[in-house]
């Protein structure tokens, strides 16, 4: 005896590239099944996965469980046997509007001919004098009210068969659909039980299915006035397994599933001399002028990868906002962490991004500033933050970054393990203002060993536009000398500073609030006169 158990998904867990799927059923048994059928489950399940288990009333023993592919060609033609039959309904209906309308102009055509050919007779066949003024404007008014009920007759007639033509297009074209799909596949899991006695037993399906990722997402906003960093872990989940998840307990893991569980196996390890790319030709080395000129670009802005945000918010970040509010639970073991999102998650089978959050934590952060007037006269504002030991990895994945209510730009955040420090880039600010004016240029006329010096300096004037004191890394450049005979030296400076082998001079300053500060600085560069420079671009 079978009996077929009706089952919801209860809870899902998502790891990088698959999920496990967790059904549960109540039946009331007999004593005599010896089959229990979960019917109608997706046929993208992988089979080798599926594990029962179950408890209840009485003892039952679970001795197999099996699968068989079924097909929904009886389901398909019941649905289209429906559509047909209301397609006929509708189109009855249809009709019968369409002869009620063809009516009602009928008798409207009729009173408004009535009219005309009682008028005509009148005026023709009796004199002014005889006319009876009271019976036409009888006639006028009982026309009048007959038109004006059937003209309204009529246009509800009309208005009710445009909403019959557009229910039958709808219908047709649910027809023509289900008639072209092919029958779909699925999967029956029966489950052979011995159970003990009647009463009331409650079983257990499990399964993996592919097709289905998770990615974080962060949204990460710095507070000016508690001077910490909100970080929002989200979650982004796409799934598309043939079964809507609706309602379900949603875990989110770390763990790598499908890895080869042996150690790997090394393989020789070869040296060997370097061979030439061509016949008759040297391989190609790096030059130490070209590995010194690698080394001494000028520097990029200080924050590579951070794209800045137009005025308003994007359509992205409004949907970010959006993101459900439920809160996670968060586990860790053995280096793998989960996070079980409390409340029902609803996840649907279509592909399409559906979002989470894990938890919301503020971070402690300190805030400076970084400038490099040579590039531009505003300072850009970095925060530097810790995970705490006590929390979890942020796994890499796309960042959304705010200040106070303004929203700055995207960045992405790599691995970032707990206890790592790590720094959040946030756009440029106009708190800070510089100006770099360049006062001296001067080419020394004595040649002294035929060498030619040039002397240049510039002044730099800091201004703090805020109401607070604030910390500034400023970074200005000196020239790099590729070639050995050109000579570059740091004459003078104030503040005092060094600087380093790539030609950088970097001050940390701190500024009292609505204060300035000026800086100075010279230098020479001194060359064989009989040299052209390039690169001196001052």
């Amino acid at each position: 005896m079978s009996k077929t158990v009706n089952t919801r998904i209860c809870e899902v867990t998502v790891y990088n590239d698959q999920a496990l799927v967790t059904r549960q059923g109540v039946v009331q048994l007999t004593g005599e099944e010896c089959e229990l059928v979960i019917a109608q489950l997706p046929a993208t399940l992988v089979s080798e996965s599926i594990r029962a288990t179950g408890s209840g009333t009485v003892a039952v023993r679970l001795l197999e469980v099996r699968t068989e592919r079924t097909y929904a060609a009886e389901a398909t033609n019941q649905e289209l046997a429906r559509l047909t039959q209301e397609i006929g309904q509708l189109e009855e209906q249809k009709r019968q509007m369409q002869d009620q309308v063809a009516l009602f102009n009928l008798q409207r055509n009729f009173i408004k001919g009535l009219n005309n050919q009682y008028l005509e007779r009148l005026t023709r066949f009796q004199s002014a004098e005889q006319i009876d003024l009271s019976q036409i404007r009888e006639l006028m008014d009982f026309v009048g009210q007959q038109y004006t009920e059937l003209s309204s007759a009529i246009a509800q007639r009309e208005k009710e068969s445009q909403h019959l033509s557009n229910q039958l297009q709808t219908l047709r074209q649910q027809l023509q659909q289900l008639s072209t799909l092919h029958a779909q596949e699925s999967f029956n899991v029966i489950v052979t039980v011995e159970p003990s006695a009647p009463g009331e037993f409650e079983i257990e399906l499990s399964y993996f299915v592919p097709h289905v990722s998770w990615m974080p997402l962060y949204d990460l906003r710095l507070d000016s006035t508690s001077g910490k960093v909100k970080l929002s872990y989200l979650a982004e989940v796409k799934q598309n397994t043939d079964e809507d998840w609706l309602g379900v307990t949603l875990t989110l893991s770390t763990a790598k599933l499908g890895l080869d569980p042996l150690p790997l196996k090394p393989f020789p390890w070869y040296i060997d001399i370097q061979r030439p790319n061509a016949p008759g030709g040297k391989a190609k080395t790096l030059s130490e002028s070209d590995s010194l000129q690698l080394r001494t670009r000028p520097p990029a802005l200080p924050f590579p990868g951070m794209t800045l945000a137009p005025e308003s918010l994007t359509e992205a970040d409004k949907e970010f906002a959006q993101a459900q509010l439920a809160m996670a639970e968060i586990s860790k073991q053995a280096g793998v962490v989960t996070f079980k999102v409390n409340g029902g998650s609803t996840i649907l089978s279509d592909g399409v991004a559906h979002k989470t959050t894990i938890f919301h934590e503020d971070y402690p952060c300190c805030a400076k500033y970084i400038a490099i007037p040579r590039l531009v006269n505003l300072a850009y504002l970095q925060a530097t933050i810790v995970n705490p030991v006590s929390g979890v990895a942020l796994l890499p994945g796309q960042a959304n970054v705010f200040r106070d209510n303004t929203f700055v730009g995207t960045t992405h955040l790599e691995h970032i393990a707990p206890g790592q420090e790590f720094q959040l880039n946030l756009g440029l600010d106009k708190g800070l203002k510089i100006d770099r004016v360049l006062v001296e240029r001067q080419v020394d006329k004595k040649l002294v060993a035929n060498q030619r010096r040039t002397t240049y300096a510039y002044r730099l004037i800091v201004t703090n536009l805020r109401e607070q004191e604030t910390e500034l890394i400023l970074i200005e450049q000196l020239p790099v000398s590729c070639y050995e005979p050109i000579k570059v030296r740091l004459t003078s400076a104030n503040p005092e500073i060094q600087v380093n082998e790539f030609g950088m001079l970097e001050w940390s300053l701190t500024l009292p609030p609505l204060g300035k500060q000026e800086l100075y600085y010279q230098f020479t560069v001194e060359h064989p006169s009989e040299l052209t420079l390039v690169g001196l671009d001052i």
